[in-house]
């Protein structure tokens, strides 16, 4: 019986660890005054001062960022640098 609950434990541990992989959050930077998107859950604190999200992808990220009044418009640099693309 105690190994059945050991393994449920593990199991249960391991499955919401991987649940956020692949997740995507926005976050308005108060220092540089733009909303960036990140892929790990923010800490509300110092020049972080809001977090929005989970999404599943980038595109939905960047589509509730365009919709989030605090946030500026992206420039086409700014989108080309995010994506990785020169």
């Amino acid at each position: 019986m105690k190994r059945l609950v050991v393994a449920a434990t593990l199991l249960l541990g391991s499955g919401t660890v991987s649940f956020a992989d692949g997740l995507f959050w926005v976050v308005g930077n108060r220092a540089t005054g733009k909303c960036t998107i990140v892929t790990s859950n923010p800490v509300i604190i110092g020049d972080i001062w809001f977090g929005d999200g989970p999404y599943k992808s980038r595109a939905d990220a960047k589509l509730a960022r365009s919709t989030i009044r605090v946030c500026p418009p992206v420039t086409p640099e700014e989108e080309k640098q995010e994506d990785g693309t020169n």
